[in-house]
């Protein structure tokens, strides 16, 4: 299991477009992902899961992956919230 925290720093957080962009990333690796917010764990594929946490720019997730490519797809997904979302 490897787990990271990390800030949106965006200001729309993690809503519509930019989650689109995190869930295309999270579903290139074989791992298990989850986000979590507040104790709340949700499926890091699943745009609707993504959506219910209401992530908003200042928040501090983490993300969490278990599975043969896990540590490559944490890094990934915190590049890619690091990087306020860019494709």
């Amino acid at each position: 299991m490897c787990v990271k925290e990390v800030l949106v720093e965006n200001q729309v957080g993690l809503h519509a477009r930019p989650a689109t962009f995190f869930i295309q990333k999270a579903n290139e690796f074989k791992a298990s992902i989850w986000v979590e917010k507040e104790e709340r764990r949700v499926n890091a594929k699943s745009l609707l899961g993504v959506l219910s946490l209401g992530i908003v720019g200042g928040t501090t997730i983490k993300i969490l992956a278990d599975g043969v490519d896990e540590e490559e797809a944490v890094d990934s997904l915190v590049e890619l919230v690091k990087s306020g979302f860019a494709s």
